[in-house]
């Protein structure tokens, strides 16, 4: 997952929050899955009157007339509705209100909001539809992090770009591993099979990448978690992640660079990264749903959602927004999509994880203690493949998160030649690099068996994994399991040449 640590490292993100960390509004905090487990940390953040804050509303019932109370309840509280989706139940809300998490639960009619919370601990760098007028002094707009990212730098990765002098040599050792080579000769994909890259944006100028985007299928969720669009919107700005990814998923089998897993296939640009590096919540609904609405059949999502590298369950802003993430998640697998993500490259095992020391990261972070609510989304997310990397060798890279029961399969992820911005070719390290491997098998397999649902998908992409036994790694903890499931590998290795032969 090479985008953050930053990206996720990530593509990974950050924080600062409001008055006073209002203990369940709308819902009650969700207790530690054991008794004995401690209550993760609170992060409080103030949302002083005139600064406008980004919130997810939850209507008790995902659909259409709960909807429309849950928006209703938001213009009351003096909020203004930004982007509502009736699908899922869920509102997008700015407001410059110090008050209007507890406002907009009290003036919900019928207790018709489930919960409500901050999706940032900073004030909106995105303008907002209407002003927030009915507040002196208002402040919105354009807003610059004083932790500048730069996107695609992982926790633990090396994602700087190594050029790569002549791309027709480049030996792609990852598809020999994965036996994509193999498999694409027997069958590339299928035209209408479509791979949403929800991430940083596509440059699909790209020789190796002109011919493989559907720009009608792609959009903009930066703006605020509003789709855009428009036919620049999607495009990349700031990073060239988004455009790394694409290409291992479904470069073009075209003589020129390189050829991704699946080239047979198309890609939709689902730009969820900002122009400061973040994934903010909002603009993650909004590219989940995005897909599901246009009948994506694979996403793949090299990032954690910003501000916390672990959303709390225990804590009620993040406890509502997992939920609009997973009603997101949900409605989009509902409608046919299967998820691949990184695990992430903070070298930590997922299952016995207890400190997170750079959370929120558009603000200040604290070291907090989590517990096992708190989950890195989407990867940890329910329906979702999570990706570990491995290197050239087959050992678990440095960087790769690891965990018994939270590593579904492994892919290559250090030193990975792809696309990069301006026709060019580069490598990059991370858990992001390795999670487009399994995107492409899951088109594959989609490709071989149109009929195929999310979940058939998902439990054929590990059972026809090839089995790793455990390993070492100079960094982190070490392997736990047998060859057939481990925490460094999960089901073991992905294997593009089954997901086209075997039924």
């Amino acid at each position: 997952m090479s985008m953050r640590t930053t990206h996720r490292a990530r593509l990974v993100a950050v924080g600062a929050t409001a008055a006073l960390l209002l203990a369940g509004v709308g819902s009650a905090a969700v207790a530690s899955d054991t008794a004995a487990e401690p209550p993760s940390t609170p992060v409080p953040v103030v949302t002083p009157d005139g600064q406008t804050f980004s919130y997810v509303v939850n209507a008790k019932h995902a659909n259409p007339g709960q909807t429309r109370l849950a928006e209703r309840a938001v213009v009351a509280a003096g909020g203004v509705v930004v982007q509502s989706w009736p699908e899922i139940g869920v509102v997008v809300a700015h407001s410059a209100h110090a008050s209007f998490r507890t406002d907009v639960v009290r003036r919900a009619s019928g207790h018709a909001v489930e919960s409500v919370g901050l999706t940032r601990t900073v004030p909106v760098s995105e303008s907002t539809p209407a002003a927030v007028a009915d507040v002196p002094g208002a402040k919105g707009g354009p807003w610059k992090s004083a932790v500048t990212k730069k996107p695609g730098a992982e926790v633990g990765g090396d994602d700087a770009a190594t050029a790569v002098p002549d791309p027709g040599e480049a030996t792609q050792w990852d598809m020999a591993m994965i036996k994509a080579d193999q498999a694409i000769e027997i069958n590339p994909g299928s035209p209408d099979v479509l791979v949403g890259v929800l991430d940083s944006g596509i440059d699909a100028t790209h020789p190796d990448l002109a011919t493989q985007v559907d720009t009608a299928a792609s959009v903009n969720c930066t703006t605020a978690g509003r789709p855009d669009t428009s036919p620049t919107g999607w495009l990349p700005t700031t990073s060239d992640h988004g455009t790394h990814v694409a290409g291992t998923i479904a470069a073009a089998d075209n003589g020129l660079g390189i050829v991704g897993v699946a080239p047979g296939v198309k890609m939709a640009s689902v730009k969820v990264v900002n122009d400061d590096g973040f994934i903010y919540p909002e603009y993650a609904v909004c590219g989940f749903v995005w897909a599901g609405l246009h009948g994506m059949d694979v996403t793949n999502n090299s990032y954690y959602i910003d501000p916390f590298m672990y959303w709390c369950e225990d804590q009620p802003d993040q406890a509502a927004v997992k939920e609009a993430v997973r009603r997101a998640i949900d409605f989009s697998t509902d409608r046919g999509a299967v998820h691949a993500a990184a695990a992430g490259n903070a070298s930590t095992d997922l299952a016995n994880n207890t400190q997170d020391t750079s959370s929120p990261n558009d603000s200040t972070p604290v070291d907090r203690t989590i517990n096992s609510g708190c989950e890195d989304i989407p990867t940890e997310a329910d329906g979702v493949v999570t990706v570990s990397s491995v290197t050239r060798t087959g050992a678990l890279s440095s960087f790769s998160n690891r965990g018994l029961g939270k590593i579904d399969v492994a892919a290559p992820g250090s030193a990975i030649v792809s696309t990069e911005l301006n026709g060019t070719w580069d490598t990059k390290s991370g858990t992001s690099m390795a999670s487009p491997h399994v995107a492409g098998v899951l088109a594959l397999m989609k490709s071989a068996h149109p009929d195929w649902t999310p979940a058939m998908l998902e439990q054929a992409v590990r059972a026809q994994a090839d089995d790793r036994p455990c390993g070492t790694t100079p960094v982190g903890p070490a392997c736990v399991g047998t060859p057939e499931e481990n925490s460094f590998f999960g089901d073991g290795m992905v294997d593009a040449l089954d997901a086209v032969t075997l039924g």
